[in-house]
């Protein structure tokens, strides 16, 4: 009778770590992921949260990230978190400020991917650098296209609720980084086929925008097709 209870004790056991494992490395990927997608929609918002969330407690980085709660890194992009949200709410600027960021976001972005997974080891580090900087790229792309297309329109009130909506997609997409990775990744999923189907069609609208301005007769269905 011993013998049988200490056996399923034993299994119980067993069962219990694999999926502490599970869960471990769901997050790990969840966080990779999460931190490409928000440094291609709002970088130092990213770095802050993550950081001052780390610096408190609240979550646990990875050994890489862990620079992340360090008070000049704090400061740093705490500073540029305000400089940006003041940035992303003027029409014309918010356009020019993405494009500088172009050189910016996407390595930032492989970076973090590669320290969400510093006990992953270095192959799967590199992939996650790799697979990060294509989804920070990606999504910064669609950002920049969508507020270009937006700033056509000669009034703020639209460029203002999109640059809102944006704070409140990062916020929502990092809490459910880590209390939902599983639902986040099936979300990203989701919302990388979305950018697939919009960005041509944003490019095309923007290439006719372009085509107006020079004189040019616009393709026809710039924005539909």
């Amino acid at each position: 009778m011993a013998n049988a209870r200490f056996r399923r004790a034993r299994v119980e056991f067993a069962l219990a770590s694999l999926r502490r494992k599970h869960m471990e490395h769901l997050q790990s990927l969840a966080l990779a992921a999460g931190l490409s997608w928000a440094s291609g929609v709002r970088m130092y918002a990213a770095v802050f949260i993550v950081g001052l969330l780390g610096r408190f407690g609240y979550v646990h980085l990875p050994e890489h990230l862990q620079l992340l709660e360090h008070n000049g890194v704090l400061i740093a992009s705490g500073i540029m978190l305000f400089a940006e949200f003041l940035a992303d709410k003027v029409p014309g600027f918010d356009s020019a400020w993405d494009s500088i960021h172009t050189f910016i976001r996407i390595p930032i972005g492989a970076m973090l991917a590669w320290g969400a997974l510093s006990e992953a080891g270095p192959e799967a580090q590199f992939i996650a650098a790799i697979l990060g900087g294509a989804i920070t790229g990606g999504t910064h792309l669609a950002k920049m296209s969508a507020r270009a297309a937006i700033n056509t329109s000669p009034e703020p009130f639209t460029n203002w609720a999109a640059s809102f909506g944006e704070d409140g997609m990062l916020l929502a997409g990092l809490w459910l980084t880590f209390r939902h990775p599983l639902a986040f990744l099936v979300l990203l999923v989701l919302f990388l086929a979305f950018l697939v189907w919009l960005v041509p069609k944003l490019v095309r609208f923007l290439r006719g925008v372009w085509r107006k301005f020079k004189g040019e007769r616009p393709a026809p269905n710039a924005l539909t097709n």
